[in-house]
């Protein structure tokens, strides 16, 4: 059963639009041990992931504690997925702190800089929820996949070296990829070794260890340890900082504001956000309901994900989206339901409540090696060889993707993926692609340039078009039907329309002028293989008019008979 039906199987009106409770209304009891088990065991990596995705975003650490909790919470009530886990993400805080950063000015106070991150989480839940509620659900889709695959390779690039300096105990002004890079060169001798060999130490915990077992956290492992050996030194005293003993208590829900200036840039940057987290959300949510044989509506998905922002904006924290590496710790810990999220954030208060001062030995340049291991897996590498081997258009793509978000910045470069994707899929459209067809010697039909065997019919030229024909591929259709008809002895073209979908209003005029000028020149057009629909288009547009009757054929090789029989 899945998290928004009924019993009996029927969703009702409120298990669609509250799927969290409704799935809680029929918990079964057998769910609570393996539940509280995974909620346990997700805890450990939910604390260290988001204090270190806090910091990632310009945000005091212990903002990523309060946004784990409110956003758990929220999700579970309003999220279709009984698995999918929300929280601080490598892919979206950099994109907060890119937004804030210009907004505080040289102040850089925290307090100003968590305004304006709970500003950005309630503007973003707000886009998304409207998503959601107007079943807009294919806006993830935006982002094509080769660009998407760009965007993350450039975005973990520009993590690391943004890092690079915290892991090595000391820290840079610079801003943007190249400043950030020249900085850490010119101050690599005031480098801490401690620090420096903390730091990679734990990052080769974080990159070894899974490989070598599945059942054992490796971020729970490389953070006590590392908080152990910290406190047992007494590394503070030969200069490796620590995180510090965080806040004790809860935060109350507030509105965040700063300046009514601020919602320019914000809003900007929430649209972003949206789309990234959008985007992954529902790829991930998708692909773990599938394994348990469900479905997710994408749309109330976007609601889920809009309420656990807007919980996080109003708890003093900042946006999140779906983390698929806590959501298959959650499906491997064999986590039944929502209330696993709950579980972890439960550990989260408690941890907030009586054990502040648990992590303040946590030296700093640990963080850094979680975030930066969190960048290395944005980074897709055998994908781009992928690319180069069935598409080399798409590697170009990516690579042009990677390149704006790592010359341009963060903000701009998603501007540019976003853009690019667009633009991709506009060209497709006004580009489609066109074949001519030959006939095998087994009489099977194939493009001349696939099949050596195939030959032409002479004085017949079959063409296949493999789009709809629309107002923004009707000059590219007309230049290819008037070369065709230019070739020597050709009499006939017989266009096949399997793929031609949709004829639009200037795309039958087109077609109207173009048959009549193709008769004038002595040259036939025949149609084979139209669908009924496009079949009932023509005749409302009237074009069965100039298009004969007699020319319409089921299939290729009908036509061309007919054609060889008419001689």
């Amino acid at each position: 059963m899945s998290a928004g039906q009924e019993v009996a199987g029927t969703p009702s009106r409120f298990a669609r639009h509250v799927p969290g409770l409704t799935l809680l209304r029929h918990y079964q009891r057998s769910w609570i041990q393996p539940d509280l088990a995974a909620g346990l065991i997700l805890a450990a990596i939910l604390v260290p992931q988001g204090m270190a995705y806090a910091e990632l975003a310009g945000l005091p650490a212990v903002t990523g504690l309060y946004t784990t909790v409110a956003c758990l919470v929220g999700y579970a009530i309003m999220g279709p997925s009984r698995t999918l886990v929300l929280g601080p993400d490598s892919a979206v805080s950099p994109l907060i702190l890119a937004a804030t950063l210009p907004l505080l000015g040289a102040s850089g106070d925290p307090a100003t800089a968590i305004a304006l991150a709970g500003m950005l989480a309630l503007l973003v839940g707000a886009i998304e929820i409207g998503l959601g509620v107007a079943k807009l659900g294919f806006v993830a889709d935006l982002l094509s996949k080769e660009v998407q695959v760009g965007y993350l390779n450039g975005l973990g690039i520009t993590i690391i070296v943004s890092q690079l300096p915290k892991l090595c105990g000391f820290s840079t002004d610079a801003e943007g990829f190249f400043a950030q890079t020249g900085a850490f060169v010119s101050d690599l001798d005031t480098a801490n070794g401690i620090t420096l060999a903390l730091g990679a130490t734990t990052l080769l915990v974080l990159q070894v260890l899974p490989r070598m077992s599945q059942k054992l956290p490796a971020i729970l492992v490389a953070i006590v340890g590392a908080t152990v050996v910290s406190a047992v030194f007494d590394l503070t005293a030969q200069g490796v900082s620590r995180v510090g003993a965080l806040p004790q208590g809860l935060p109350r829900p507030v509105l965040p504001w700063t300046q009514l200036s601020d919602l320019g840039p914000l809003l900007i940057a929430a649209v972003g956000i949206t789309i990234v987290s959008l985007t992954d959300t529902i790829a991930t949510s998708t692909s773990f309901a599938a394994r348990l044989g469900e479905e997710v509506d994408p749309d109330q998905e976007m609601i889920g994900v809009g309420t656990a922002n807007l919980a996080a904006g109003l708890f003093q924290g900042f946006a999140v989206s779906s983390s698929a590496s806590r959501t298959a710790v959650a499906e491997q810990s064999k986590s039944k339901s929502q209330l696993t999220s709950l579980v972890g954030a439960a550990v989260v208060v408690l941890l907030l409540l009586f054990f502040s001062s648990l992590l303040a030995d946590l030296p700093q340049t640990v963080l850094a090696a979680v975030i930066m291991a969190a960048a290395l897996s944005l980074i897709d590498v055998p994908v781009l060889r992928h690319y180069w081997q069935v598409r080399r258009s798409a590697l170009v793509l990516s690579v042009v993707a990677s390149l704006a978000v790592i010359v341009l910045g963060v903000i701009n470069g998603i501007v540019v993926a976003i853009s690019l994707s667009i633009l991709l899929f506009f060209r497709r459209q006004w580009w489609p692609h066109g074949e001519v067809l030959g006939r095998t010697p087994s009489g099977v039909w194939h493009a001349l340039h696939d099949r050596e065997e195939a030959r032409e019919v002479p004085g017949v030229v079959v063409f296949r078009w493999e789009a709809p024909l629309s107002f923004a591929n009707v000059g590219i259709f007309r230049q290819q039907m008037r070369s065709l008809a230019r070739r020597d002895g050709v009499e006939w073209i017989v266009l096949q329309c399997e793929a031609v979908t949709d004829i639009d209003v200037t795309a039958a005029d087109m077609l109207e002028q173009l048959t009549a000028e193709l008769r004038s020149r002595g040259v036939h057009l025949v149609l084979a293989e139209m669908r009924t629909r496009l079949s009932e288009q023509m005749r409302r547009y009237g074009l069965l008019r100039t298009v004969d009757k007699d020319h319409l054929y089921t299939s290729i090789e009908a036509a061309v008979t007919a054609i060889q029989g008419s001689r």
